[in-house]
């Protein structure tokens, strides 16, 4: 999987001007949390059998590191923020949000075509 990382709070206006093209997908971790770690993971094997994957650019934030940038996201998106979490936006919307064992790649892939 080809994560890119998610670092500054200025990139979001990147991410948000790039799902007009693409559909961007962000993965919030929390590198203390197990849960964080079996839902990425889970992620990460997931994505690696399946199909169409390119039509999602997916992007990864540590929020141990860049809490204020969860912060940003949730009060941009209006989406309360969780970890582990998982926020797909086209056009400058989020279509699809999950956390813990709800983030389903099948779901994402689906929203990401649609």
């Amino acid at each position: 999987m080809n994560w890119q990382k998610l670092t500054d709070i200025s990139q979001l206006a990147q991410l948000n001007e790039e799902s007009g093209q693409t559909p961007v997908g962000i993965f919030k971790h929390s590198t203390r949390c197990s849960i964080s770690a079996t839902a990425l993971d889970r992620l990460e094997r997931n994505w690696s059998k399946a199909q169409d994957t390119e039509a999602v650019s997916m992007y990864y934030l540590d929020l141990l590191a860049h809490r204020d940038i969860s912060n940003a996201i949730a009060e941009k998106y209006g989406i309360p923020h969780e970890s582990p979490q998982f926020i797909l936006l086209k056009n400058g919307e989020a279509v699809y949000h999950e956390s813990h064992y709800g983030i389903d790649l099948g779901e994402i892939l689906e929203q990401a075509r649609n």
